[in-house]
């Protein structure tokens, strides 16, 4: 016989990548442990245990891209690999004791706000649950964009998307048609190039391509970063220093003329072609798009076995695909390297607050919360890497780690006043919008003459913080009541379900100031 009634957590947290684990992290640190985190695979990691692509790596330093209480000594290389990210995050699950929290394959379906009984209903693939709050941590980079390619569904070879590869197809000797030229394609296109038989890299607009200036970390260095684990919070201060100073070109676009000399040096040293070289310039403003670092995707593309082919694709067909002009180009195999989808949030469907509204509904278009975090009409929801806390010069991990904070006040504020739950007031939300939609419209992602995939169908940039990590963190951190309506409960928490106790802010065991002040081990 089924149980009378479902599962129940204080806490519900979607998604163990750095976001879920991070939460789950500081939680326990809180002294919270009345907390789930459903996540919808075999394995902790978000985005960096699905793409698993060939060269797949981070675009940020690694000393930066991680935990601030939770350095890495043992990083192999300035960029790390994705296989490194991944065990960084598997050894945090195990060392901070977050796997019991785990239930895995446990996809949430559906996230439901009741408010009768003042807590969220979550029908995820193995069954419901509910929750007095919920949290949503699965990031803008989980559900991979498929391109509506007439004809793709009749393709007779093998089709996959670069964040769902499938190691088992073997590439060597096959016609490769590569459709995309983003982050990822210019990371798997120099790694699969030499074993192909002719790659075919299906180009809609080029993007301006920055050295990445990669290298390995000696043993030497590593051993003095365990020793002197002050040593790595130095040189993780001066790379946040000098990223940092990047966002003024974002937000002053003419500074960024330097910058795009430098990426046009790079092209000309790299691409001696002069046809070829027109081919992949670009010809709006760098940063327009998101910029790409890499040493060797443009070397790449003059390679004999290489064709950078810019005419539309008209349709697919069984063998092969047909551009624009007509041309026909057999090929094996096809992998999309064409992104996710970031401006329409897959999740967002599927979460309902007062009254059964759904984000998507409440939304209308355009993604908007406060702070990037709460949304007026969906008490006790959270999200981690919400609307507009995307960067386009550092580690969106200063992000989470500023939302963290907030939702760690806002749960000491529901605990301290006795309180259901708190939602932000339409008014608070409304004016952190205008505001940061007035510092956005003379930022390049708005004034660079392109089209990317940073704005929405209605041409809004829902997805990037306008400014410094540093503003963000100052604006966030602290959960300010006054931007709040507080929700009481309409009964006394049943014998069975006791309050939870969080530790007060000032004896948290760690302290979340970035990008200098660490704690605990390395892994």
């Amino acid at each position: 016989m089924p149980p009378r009634h479902p599962p129940h957590f204080h806490i519900a947290i979607a998604g163990s990548g750095f976001g879920g684990l991070g939460m789950a992290i500081r939680l326990k640190q809180a002294g919270l442990q009345d907390f789930v985190i459903f996540e919808r695979s075999h394995d902790v990691g978000g985005v960096w245990r699905d793409n698993a692509y060939p060269g797949c790596a981070c675009d940020v330093q690694s000393h930066l891209y991680s935990f601030s209480f939770a350095p890495n000594p043992a990083w192999s290389r300035a960029f790390s690999p994705r296989g490194e990210i991944h065990a960084y995050l598997r050894d945090c699950a195990d060392r901070f004791g977050i796997r019991p929290h785990v239930r895995f394959q446990h996809a949430v379906q559906e996230a439901r706000w009741d408010d009768v009984q003042q807590r969220w209903h979550l029908q995820t693939s193995e069954g419901l649950y509910t929750a007095d709050v919920f949290i949503s941590a699965v990031g803008g980079l989980s559900e991979p964009a498929i391109p509506n390619l007439p004809g793709l569904e009749r393709f007779q070879g093998k089709v996959m998307h670069s964040a769902r590869w499938d190691p088992g197809y073997a590439l060597t000797g096959k016609r490769v048609a590569v459709i995309g030229t983003g982050a990822s394609a210019i990371q798997f296109v120099p790694a699969i190039q030499p074993q192909v038989g002719r790659l075919l890299l299906f180009q809609r607009t080029p993007p301006w391509v920055m050295p990445r200036m990669d290298r390995s970390i000696s043993e030497r260095m590593r051993r003095l970063y365990q020793r002197l684990p002050g040593a790595q919070r130095l040189s993780r201060g001066a790379i946040y220093a000098l990223r940092e100073l990047m966002a003024l070109g974002f937000m002053h676009p003419w500074i960024l003329r330097l910058a795009q000399r430098r990426a046009l040096r790079h092209l000309e040293q790299a691409i001696p072609d002069p046809v070829l070289r027109a081919k992949v310039t670009p010809k709006y403003t760098l940063g327009c798009k998101r910029v790409l670092v890499s040493d060797d995707y443009l070397p790449t593309l003059s390679q004999p076995n290489v064709d950078v082919i810019t005419d539309g694709i008209k349709e697919v067909r069984e063998h092969a695909i047909v551009t624009a002009d007509g041309t026909e180009h057999a090929v094996d195999a096809i992998i999309l390297g064409t992104g996710f989808q970031v401006t329409d949030m897959p999740i967002a469907r599927h979460i309902h607050g007062r009254g059964g509204r759904s984000l998507v509904d409440a939304w209308g278009g355009t993604m908007k919360a406060h702070l990037g975090t709460t949304v007026s009409g969906f008490p006790n929801l959270f999200m981690l890497l919400g609307p507009n806390t995307g960067l386009g010069h550092t580690s969106v991990i200063l992000m989470i780690e500023s939302q963290i904070d907030h939702v760690l006040g806002a749960l000491r504020y529901l605990e301290g006043r006795g309180l259901a739950a708190v939602e932000p007031t339409p008014e608070a939300q409304a004016d952190f919008n205008q505001q940061l939609d007035t510092r956005m419209s003379g930022t390049v992602w708005m004034q660079g003459g392109c089209v990317s995939w940073y704005l929405d169908a209605t041409g809004r940039n829902s997805t990037l913080w306008p400014g410094f990590t540093f503003t963000f963190r100052r604006r966030v951190e602290r959960f300010e009541p006054s931007e709040y309506v507080a929700i009481f409960p309409h009964r006394r928490r049943p014998a069975a379900l006791p309050a939870p106790r969080l530790l007060p802010e000032r004896a948290s065991p760690v302290s979340m100031r970035i990008p200098t002040r660490v704690t605990e081990g390395s892994p």
